[in-house]
């Protein structure tokens, strides 16, 4: 079974489509983790307790882990997460050219989908392309304000370079494994990029602390029912002035934004 496959069982298993991003800021963790060995760890752990019920995936962003004890606490994190039965995937936002790619590959040894950049083109994520068990989001029209400097850009052809990008993923899909990152701040043009490639899995940021727009992200993020909405300070420091109490806080917001996702589903 694929990535895609084992996502639709977590789906169905939780009645979820929340994708809860780990983003563990040491700037913001409690400060009563901080004299653990692995803060980042131990924060994620209660996350993870706390929420696991309403997650069908965990995204943590590599940015926060890229130190020797961050890599060390996300190893444990992820291992954490599969013995709750959740997959993981790492938002890392890679890609380069040979060796180089193929060395960023491997961390799809330790995740269960990736996130990748096609800036330079197929031959940079062939090497997460061929992992054919693995997930391949690929950028395709994210949700930051200055994303439209470039994917908005009309090509001689007048489509914007985001519809070329998802028209390239639908090709690339030889293995059933790609699908794309497309923001719940531009609704129309997440409508827009669903008509264009119907059989492709969204992951939708922006719908927590960006605001992006729930109903769109279920109506238009989900592929015959498989997809991810993701939020992530939204739900892991939701509790942030709750000092020990965080992770309730942030089960609730998980469990929120679920009610609040399945209502559209």
């Amino acid at each position: 079974m694929g990535f895609f496959d084992d996502l639709r069982s977590r789906i169905e298993q939780v009645d979820s489509v929340v994708s809860v991003g780990l983003d563990a800021d040491i700037d913001r963790i409690p400060e009563h983790l901080l004299d653990k060995d692995l803060p980042r760890w131990a924060f994620n752990r209660r996350i993870i307790d706390a929420t696991h019920e309403h997650a069908a995936a965990y995204k943590p962003n590599a940015a926060f882990y890229e130190d020797a004890d961050g890599w060390r606490a996300l190893r444990e994190t992820i291992a954490y997460a599969h013995g709750k039965g959740v997959p993981v995937l790492l938002d890392a936002k890679r890609a380069d050219i040979g060796n180089t790619t193929r060395k960023y590959a491997n961390l799809l040894d330790e995740a269960d989908a990736i996130t990748v950049n096609p800036y330079m083109g197929r031959d940079s994520i062939q090497p997460f392309l061929a992992r054919e068990d693995k997930g391949v989001f690929v950028l395709c029209r994210t949700s930051n304000p200055g994303g439209a400097d470039l994917q908005s850009l009309e090509l001689e052809s007048g489509e914007p370079l985001y519809e070329r990008v998802a028209a390239l993923c639908d090709l690339w899909n030889e293995n059933g494994n790609v699908g794309l990152v497309v923001g719940a701040t531009g609704p129309d043009e997440l409508e827009h990029i669903r008509e264009q490639v119907p059989d492709l899995p969204f992951l939708v940021p922006g719908v927590g602390a960006q605001g992006g727009d729930a109903e769109a992200a279920v109506e238009f993020g989900l592929a015959d029912g498989v997809g991810l909405v993701n939020s992530s300070r939204g739900i892991i420091f939701a509790g942030e002035d709750q000092g020990e109490d965080f992770d309730k806080a942030a089960g609730q917001a998980a469990k929120r934004l679920k009610d609040r996702l399945n209502q559209y589903r």
